[in-house]
């Protein structure tokens, strides 16, 4: 089998590992830079529905659900690191999108909201 055929058979497998692999590492580097960002003063904000929240969250995050965002932006400074978290990463990657949108800047994506936990 030629390669080019295994990549027409697969590609959409290769595109899903890739793109776990992707949010892997993205969320690594964040989890490296959380000690830095606590310093600076970060807002950590999970997206996560106000009942998903209170069933559980990391000690420190604000719960602001990824519906209400748009309409609470004036609770998040612009000034200061904000690092988002939800269950599985895909909710706060729209929620970092939408802060980047809206002009700001230092605005990292942890993943699940359970890796504050680990590096608290």
């Amino acid at each position: 089998m030629e390669f080019s055929n295994i990549f027409q058979q697969y590609w959409p497998f290769l595109a899903l590992v890739l793109w776990i692999a992707y949010k892997w590492w993205i969320s690594q580097r964040v989890i490296a830079m959380l000690p830095e960002l606590k310093r600076a003063g970060a807002l950590f904000v999970d997206v996560r529905s106000a009942r998903e929240f209170a069933s559980g969250n990391a000690p420190g995050t604000v719960n602001i659900p990824l519906t209400e965002l748009s309409r609470r932006l004036s609770e998040i400074p612009a000034s200061a690191p904000v690092v988002l978290c939800c269950a599985s990463g895909t909710r706060s990657g729209m929620a970092k999108l939408l802060l980047k949108k809206n002009g700001y800047k230092n605005v990292h994506n942890i993943g699940t909201w359970g890796k504050f936990l680990d590096k608290s």
